[in-house]
This record gives structure tokens, sequence and C-alpha cells, in this order.
């Protein structure tokens, strides 16, 4: 700190040369921070103008040399045989080489190396790669998450309105020191690239291209946005986390990474098999209950489920001048001679996306086509998005008065609740039963099967009607998908339509035992691509059997994902109807679903 404190006076004076163009911004009564440094205010020239010497240097040497060996071959002289002056422009060819790719090469070489795949569609289109990157075979040496700092670094004081005062529009900046909410001290070189990145001369979006390094350019870019706020992130956790894994594929711009205990649900016993099932969540009790419902479940012999439909939906929407025209392309897309050539042409895209159906719907000289595909071990929105580039792309040929409006015309219906997904399904739809035992029911569950049945007739379907509910015929099915999409890796919007469900109970065998099942027709899941690959989500992947791609039968993993969807939402049903019936709901919520901490003594603190 002493050296960064130098004055440039003194710092000139005692190195008895020019200290060179450095800049000083005093940040508050005492303290003076030197910046602005660098290595190249030690040439004899200015940067430009030296690089415009190497520049020139460089082409000079090479026409030069060109020539010479030339006139060489023209004359058989052996090129080996060299003068003094070809010597000379060597060694000036070397030198400017060497100095050229010190300057430029590594940056680019690094921007290669470090910059996103331009191709969108490769997530879904080779599942081999994904599982190369995401199949470790459990090497690690410690657990998946042993090896996170979960402390909570300490929050550093909020700097002074003063000291964090900004000017954007008229490019003044005054910066806070790094100590005002740093961790840990910065280097004079990152101190440069925050500044550059505060008067916008570095892009925020640009820093792991530019740096070549993700970590420290999450760190930057942190720092940066606590300069500019004058808001402390200390609580947010910046190491522990592999920045490199998420760059080009999950998220942007990335300046920490969120906590989100997880839990473990089980064993379920589901079509003869146990599976522990991982549900990250913040809320109190829905583990427990899950547990509580596995339980039930594996005492009364198990669940079994039945997959009805695999196949993932995108629909374009396209228009013409008439009605008339359009519904000519509708009866062409529908006409089942046609089939076998447009599905030629949709697989052209993927060696897992095979196309099933065409359905389409006219509004107007509007038509919506619901093209709808197999899609592997992938959730497979790019893949079927791609094959449907290629069949409209092939329209045209035919069809060249079609206007494409877009790619997706919410026909599909992508993260909306929507009629035609609980109707015709999206993604997996599974159907998962099971029978519990009266004794269960009233020993595990601690109600009875006629109570539970009057409940959920009431309930889950009368009052979910009365609401007009679409897809929601069913407790919180949207809890236990949330929670297991969160823990696989799967996209958590898709929640909405992945819980999709209706549950039914009935009594069985003379009313002593319940019969009870989940239809849920759009669960949307894959186990490659997108959040799967990552160490936390594949791990928890890994715990149910299902990580990666499955090479014998590619979908099979997703498959089976989808069925321990289904049977967790069975359970968790099960459960929580329970408890509602028992008038259990509110006394376990209060007694594990609320903080221990002293709120009031927090808030005056």
């Amino acid at each position: 700190m002493d050296v960064a404190r130098r004055s440039t006076m003194e710092t000139a004076a005692g190195k008895g040369r020019r200290a060179g163009p450095m800049k000083v911004k005093v940040v508050d009564e005492n303290d003076v921070v030197v910046v602005g440094a660098k290595a190249s205010d030690a040439l004899p020239l200015p940067l430009y103008l030296t690089n415009a010497v190497f520049f020139t240097l460089f082409f000079s040497v090479v026409y030069f040399l060109l020539t010479r060996w030339r006139e060489k071959i023209r004359t058989s002289t052996p090129l080996h045989v060299v003068n003094l002056s070809e010597i000379v422009a060597i060694l000036a060819f070397v030198a400017s080489f060497i100095y050229l790719l010190g300057f430029f090469g590594i940056d680019f070489v690094q921007s290669l190396i470090l910059r996103p795949s331009n191709d969108v569609w490769a997530a879904d289109d080779d599942e081999e790669e994904h599982e190369r990157m995401i199949l470790k075979d459990d090497a690690r040496k410690v657990p998946c998450g042993a090896g996170l700092d979960c402390s909570i670094p300490q929050i550093a004081p909020i700097a002074s309105p003063k000291a964090v005062a900004q000017k954007v529009f008229d490019k003044e900046v005054v910066i806070s020191t790094p100590t005002d909410f740093s961790t840990q001290p910065l280097s004079e070189e990152d101190e440069d690239v925050i500044k550059a990145v505060l008067s916008g001369t570095i892009p925020s979006y640009s820093l792991e291209s530019k740096l070549g390094d993700c970590k420290r350019a999450a760190a930057i870019r942190r720092e940066a946005l606590q300069r500019i706020t004058g808001k402390s992130l200390g609580g947010l956790p910046l190491e522990g986390f592999d920045y490199e894994s998420i760059l080009g594929q999950c998220c942007e711009m990335p300046v920490g990474y969120i906590q989100i205990p997880v839990g473990i649900a089980g064993p379920l016993m589901l079509d003869g098999r146990e599976f522990s099932v991982p549900m990250a969540t913040t809320e109190g009790c829905l583990v427990a209950s899950t547990n509580r419902g596995c339980k039930a479940i594996n005492l009364s012999g198990g669940a079994s489920s039945v997959l009805l439909r695999d196949g993932m939906t995108r629909a374009p929407c396209v228009r013409f001048n008439s009605a008339k025209r359009a519904a000519e392309l509708k009866f062409f897309l529908e006409d089942p001679n046609n089939y076998d050539t447009l599905a030629t042409v949709f697989n052209r895209s993927s060696r897992f996306g095979r196309l099933q159906t065409i359905k389409c719907a006219i509004a107007g000289k509007n038509l919506y086509m619901r093209f709808t595909c197999s899609t592997g071990d992938a959730m497979g929105m790019n893949m079927v998005s791609k094959g449907v580039q290629n069949v409209l792309d092939f329209l045209q040929n035919d069809f060249a008065d079609m206007d494409v409006i877009g790619i997706s015309g919410n026909y599909c219906s992508d993260k909306k609740p929507a009629a035609v997904n609980w109707i015709e399904g999206r993604g997996k739809s599974v159907v998962c039963e099971a029978v519990i035992k009266g004794d269960v029911v009233r020993k595990v569950l601690k109600t009875n099967v006629e109570a539970l049945c009057e409940l959920n007739m009431l309930k889950n379907l009368t009052g979910s009607a009365m609401a007009g509910a679409l897809g929601g015929f069913n407790a919180h099915a949207s809890n236990i998908v949330s929670a297991i999409y969160i823990a696989t890796g799967q996209d958590p919007a898709q929640n909405v339509e992945s819980s999709h469900c209706i549950t039914m109970m009935e009594p069985i065998n003379d009313g002593k035992d319940l019969h009870v099942s989940v239809t849920m027709p759009s669960i949307e899941v894959g186990t490659v691509g997108g959040g799967t690959q990552l160490a936390s989500q594949s791990a928890c992947l890994n715990l149910l059997g299902v990580k990666g791609a499955n090479r014998e039968a590619p979908g099979a993993n997703a498959r089976l994902l989808a069925t321990v969807v289904a049977g967790s939402v069975l359970a968790g049903e099960l459960s929580l109807m329970s408890a509602i019936s028992a008038g259990q709901l509110v006394r376990s919520h209060m007694k594990y679903n609320r903080s221990s901490k002293d709120v009031s003594a927090v808030a005056s603190a």
C-alpha cells in the first residue's frame, strides 16, 4: 500500500527519470491512489508510433526477401547462400515478427479459444460431445459441492456517496478505493481494467474474451458493478465455481452464483427400482413432505408409471395473401402422401431428431404449423427448431408467397400455460399411480381414505374448475417439479407447462385402500445440454442414474427422468393432501417453515 500511495513527484525524484504519464485520483482527504502506469510508458516512442514502425519493418523485409529469393530462383542460385543485406533483413523479420506476435498474437489466440460457438444448435445436436464434457465418472476426490466455499463472506461497509459519485454522461468518473467492497486486494492491472469498464472503454460483456480468464472477468465485473451502484455484493459467493463451464451456453456476464440447498426425498419405489430424489428448494417442509409420501408409497408396494408420448414441439407462424392459400399449405402438410418427403427434409438436421406429426391451425390468412419430433436425451427445443427451419426453407420452393412471421408462433406452446399442451402433450406425457393401503393412510399419513377422496374432489377437481384452472387440477405439483428441475439442470421456466397435472383419488377394495394417480401430459426434461453439464447438476443426475446420454437406447435417460418427476409429484400430492385433510398444514409450516432468528433484533442491528 505504501508504493501505491506515493505521489508522482516522489517517484520521479527517487528514480531520477521522468515518471511517465501517471494519473492521480484523490478519493478522500487522506488517500491518494496512483493509477495508469503501464509497461508501454517505458518505450522511447508512443505506442501507436512503435506499432507503425514494426508493421512497416515487417512488411518491408518480407517484400525484400521475397524479391531476392525470386531472383535466386530465376538465376538458379541456392537459397541458403545469403549476403549481408539478406542477413540483416532476416534478423529484422524475426524481430518484428516476435514483437507483433507478443503484442497481438496471444490475445488473438486466447479469444479464439474462449470464443463461444456460433452454432446455436450444437448443444442439442451432438450428444457425444456433451457426454465427454460431463461424464467424469465420479472422478472427483471430494463429493460434488464439498469443494465449494459455502461460508458467507463479511459484507464490507458501503462506500460513502462522496467516494462513489458518478458522472457518466460527461465522462467524469470518481472511483472508490478497492477496499470499499473487495474482500481481497486487486492488482494494479485489474484496477486499470475496472477503470476501463467504468468509463465504457471496455464493454462488460467482452471481459471474458479480452482477459482470457473467466473467473478474473467475473471478479472485475463484480467490482465494477459495486462501484457503479454503491451496493455491496459481499453475500453473493464468487469463489468455488467453474466459470469456464458456463461460457457461451449457460449465463452471460456472471458476477457470482446463488446457493440453493439440495435435499433428498426417498427412496422412492417406482417401477421396481428405488430412487433417491434430489430437490433444490428454499421452502421448508417441501422435502420432508415429499419424503413422507415416498415412505407411504414404499410401504404399499411402490408406484408404477406409463409413458404415453415423447415429442418436443415447435410451431412457426406463416402468412399468405389469402386464407385460401393458407389452407392449401395446411392440406399439403397434413396429407399422408407428403409425410415421407417432409420427414426426410426435417430429419437432416440431427442424428436424434425424428419428425412425428404436423398439426395445423388457421387464423384468417395466418397458418400455425405444430411440428412434433423425438429428440433423444436432449430436451430438444433447439433440435426441433433446426428441423422446422429446414422444412420452411423447403416449402419456399412451392409456396414462394409464404411469409414466415416467426419460427415460434406460440402454438407450441413454450413456457406458457396452454390448452394445446394440456390436450396434445409436449415433451414427455406420463401417468403414475399407486395403491396405498388403508393402514398406511392411517398410520403414516394420519388421515383416512374417505376424507382424502372427498378433499381431492372438492379441492383439486371442483375448486380448480371454479378457479378456471388450466392444467392445475392438483395440490402443488409445481413445487416438486421446480425443485427437481433446479437440482438436475433443467430449464426452470418450463415448470409452467411441465407442472400441468390432474390428481385423481378414489377408494378401492370396499373403501379400505386408496388408488391415487397423477397424469402429467407435458414434462419437458433432458439429460444432456444446457445446465445438465454443470458439476452440481450433473451429480444430481448421476444420483438418479440418468447422467448424460444413453448409448444403448437414445432417449431412455430423459424418459426415465420424466417418470421420476411424475413419481415424486405423486408422493408430494399424497403427503400434502393428507396434511390438509388431517389439519396439519398450518402447524407443520409454523414449526418447520419459519426462521428461528430474531428478525426484530437483526433489523435493529
